[in-house]
C-alpha cells in the first residue's frame, strides 16, 4: 500500500477509544503513525468530524468474516455529505478477557464488550462461563476503559490484547475466539478529491438505492454487473428509514471505476437507479487481481466503441 496523501494539518480519526483494533488497523496505513490521532465514540461520530474539517479521514469496521458487514459504518457512509473510501485494511482478530485485579473467572456474572465480539466468543462463554450474561459496548476497548473507570455493569471484558497493555488489566483467557483466522476489514473514510490510481487490483463500493419494489427489481440491478463482467465480492441490504420494504445495497466490486467493465456499468446502474452513490475505488488489501474474460477487458471495450463509431 501506498502512502496516503494525508493533509498533516489535520489529525485523523478512527472508532475509539485507544487500543480498539481500529486503532490498530489505521496503524497500519503508511503514514498514519505520524499523524495525530483522536477517537470516536461511533461511526457517525468519526464521519462527522471528515465532514465537517475537523479530521481528515477516518478509520472504521466496515465487514466481518464471520458477522459480515457493520451495519453502524454502511449507514453512516451510504447517508449524508458523499464521502470516499481512500483505502481498506485486513485485520486478524483475537481477543482476550481482561478483569481487574482480585477478579477471577468465577467472579465473572456478566461480560462487557462490542456486538461483534460477542458473537465471535459465544461458544467459548458457553464452554467456560455459560452463566455470564452480555453487555453491549460502544467498542472492545469502550468496554476495557470501563472496567477501569470501575464499571458495576459487568466484572471483565472481551477486548484486542493491546488493551491489556495499555489499561494493565488481567489477562484471564487469551485466542478466546471461536473461528480461528477471523478477520475484520476496515475502510479509511475522507473526502471526494483525486481517486487512487488503479493498481489491477481494486475494489469500488456502491450504495445503491431501489427506486421502486417490483419483480425483477433487484436482477435490473444485478444484471449490470453480470453484463459486463464485474464480480461483487460482497451484497448486502440495508433499510433506508423511509418505510417498510424501501431498501438500500451496500455492494463491494472487483474493480476500479477506470476500468472500462465498471465504469459502463455504473453507467447502467444510474439508469436503473438514478440517486446510486459511488463511494469510491481503491486497492484491494489482499492484492488478489480479479479472473477477466477477454471480452470484458478495456480493450474490448475500446475495440465495440470504434466499431459502433464506424457503423455511425
Amino acid at each position: 500500500m501506498t502512502s496516503a496523501p494525508f493533509d498533516t494539518s489535520l489529525p485523523l480519526t478512527f472508532l475509539g477509544p485507544e487500543g480498539t483494533f481500529t486503532e490498530s488497523a489505521l496503524l497500519q496505513v503508511p503514514g498514519a503513525a505520524g499523524m495525530a490521532r483522536i477517537p470516536s465514540t461511533n461511526a457517525a461520530a468519526a464521519l462527522a468530524k471528515v465532514r465537517s474539517g475537523e479530521a481528515f479521514a477516518a478509520m472504521l469496521p466496515i465487514e466481518n468474516s464471520i458477522e459480515g458487514g457493520v451495519p453502524a459504518t454502511l449507514d453512516a457512509i451510504s447517508n449524508g455529505v458523499e464521502l470516499r473510501i481512500l483505502h481498506e485494511v485486513v485485520v486478524p482478530v483475537s481477543f482476550v478477557l481482561l478483569a481487574p485485579d482480585g477478579v477471577s473467572l468465577a467472579d465473572i456474572t456478566a461480560v462487557g464488550t462490542h456486538p461483534h465480539a460477542w458473537a465471535q466468543t459465544r461458544d467459548w462463554f458457553g464452554a467456560h462461563l455459560p452463566d455470564a450474561s452480555y453487555v453491549p459496548a460502544n467498542s472492545t476497548a469502550a468496554a476495557a476503559h470501563a472496567l477501569v473507570a470501575g464499571t458495576d455493569a459487568f466484572q471483565a471484558a472481551v477486548s484486542a490484547p493491546l488493551v491489556a497493555e495499555q489499561t494493565g488489566l488481567n489477562i484471564l483467557a487469551a485466542g478466546i475466539e471461536d473461528n480461528l483466522g477471523a478477520v475484520t476489514r476496515f475502510v479509511l473514510v475522507g473526502q471526494p478529491g483525486t481517486l487512487p490510481e488503479p493498481t489491477g487490483a481494486d475494489k469500488t463500493t456502491l450504495a445503491i438505492p431501489l427506486p421502486e419494489d417490483h419483480p425483477g427489481a433487484l436482477m435490473a440491478i444485478l444484471e449490470q454487473f453480470a453484463s459486463r463482467g464485474v464480480n461483487l465480492s460482497r451484497i448486502e441490504s440495508r433499510p433506508t428509514g423511509q418505510f417498510l420494504g424501501h431498501y438500500t445495497f451496500s455492494v463491494d466490486v472487483d474493480g476500479h471505476i477506470r476500468d472500462a467493465r465498471v465504469a459502463d456499468a455504473l453507467r447502467g446502474l444510474h439508469r436503473v437507479s438514478p440517486g446510486i452513490r459511488f463511494l469510491g475505488s481503491y486497492p484491494r488489501a489482499d492484492r488478489q487481481p480479479p479472473q477477466i474474460r477477454s471480452y470484458n477487458a478495456d480493450a474490448a471495450f475500446d475495440e465495440a466503441a470504434t466499431w459502433v463509431d464506424t457503423l455511425l
